[in-house]
């Protein structure tokens, strides 16, 4: 299967019934526990999972956050925000977000799809995660206040057994603190941690289904 046939069928099986929180809760970290039930006052936002080819393989876009002493300063992520009022609904927000961080325009790329809405207690934020294909390489132009750098990952590197580790990471919202948590380790050894490896896992997940991917 080629990987336009892969974002066909992505397509089609993101509109089914999800992995939802058993696929997130395998590569789960949390700085602080999960409500019960989640607060009334989460604050929505969303983000973009860009998958596009280069020399015919699928990657995957991520950025490197500056260091701004927020709650996610310097981690990696994939390009998002917070829904603003100007945005008509939450795939908006993931594609205004994309254009405004990292210069992607929505025009160069199809929404396929969205993953099950995760909550982050360390940020009160509702994330809505959505996945969408680019049939060219992005031309980047990066917002330097936001964005220290991009990272373009293939998948099937990504989602090598040998990515999965537990390793100890420390978040800006905790300085104090060393946690172990379960992560993605690229092969310079960039870790992808807590919200964002949750996402990746559970588009993991059904990637698997079409064996590797």
């Amino acid at each position: 299967m080629d990987y336009l046939e892969r974002i066909d069928w992505l397509k089609k099986r993101l509109g089914q019934p999800l992995p939802g929180r058993a696929g997130q809760e395998r590569m789960a970290a949390r700085v602080k526990p999960m409500p019960d039930v989640i607060p009334s006052d989460a604050r929505p936002s969303a983000v973009m999972s860009l998958l596009f080819p280069v020399e015919n393989e699928l990657h995957l876009l991520f950025i490197k956050r500056t260091e701004d002493g927020h709650a996610h300063s310097g981690q990696v992520s994939f390009p998002g925000g917070k829904q603003d009022p100007v945005d008509t609904n939450l795939k908006a927000t993931a594609l205004r977000e994309a254009q405004e961080e990292v210069g992607i325009m929505p025009a160069d790329v199809d929404i396929l799809g969205e993953l099950t809405p995760l909550y982050i207690p360390v940020s009160n934020f509702q994330v809505h995660p959505f996945v969408a294909f680019a049939k060219e390489r992005p031309t980047y132009n990066i917002n330097e206040a936001e964005v220290r750098h991009i990272l373009e990952v293939p998948v099937s590197e990504l989602f090598h057994a040998d990515r999965k580790v537990t390793t100890g990471v420390i978040s800006p919202a905790m300085p104090g603190v060393k946690m172990t948590v379960k992560a993605y380790q690229l092969v310079d050894g960039t870790i992808i941690w807590g919200a964002t490896a949750m996402i990746l896992s559970e588009l993991e997940t059904i990637l698997e289904e079409l064996g590797n991917p």
